[in-house]
């Protein structure tokens, strides 16, 4: 089974970004990474990539390629999100 993949995208000099870095990095941190691989998107960097998710403000966070918060979620928000997508994971056959 592949890893979900969880994107975060960011802007530099952006606090409420780095209040998501260290909520995901902590809700993340419960699955082994061989179920949950993460990355930090910087918009600026990569500002193609974020259009085509639909980001249209930071943070904002993708799962599987698929944009799923568009502000900070609450920490029981998006545990619950990466457990469902972890869980359907799971049962997509190799």
């Amino acid at each position: 089974m592949p890893p979900i993949q969880v994107e975060l995208f960011s802007a530099p000099n952006c606090r409420r970004c780095g209040k998501a870095k260290i909520l995901l990095e902590a809700v993340v941190s419960l699955w082994p990474e061989s179920e949950i691989c993460w990355r930090v998107v910087d918009v600026v960097e990569e500002l193609d990539h974020a259009v085509q998710i639909g980001v249209l403000a930071t943070p904002a966070i993708a799962v599987d390629g698929q944009l799923v918060f568009t502000a900070i979620p609450a920490e029981e928000r998006l545990r619950d999100v990466l457990r469902q997508h972890v869980e359907q994971a799971r049962t997509i056959p190799e």
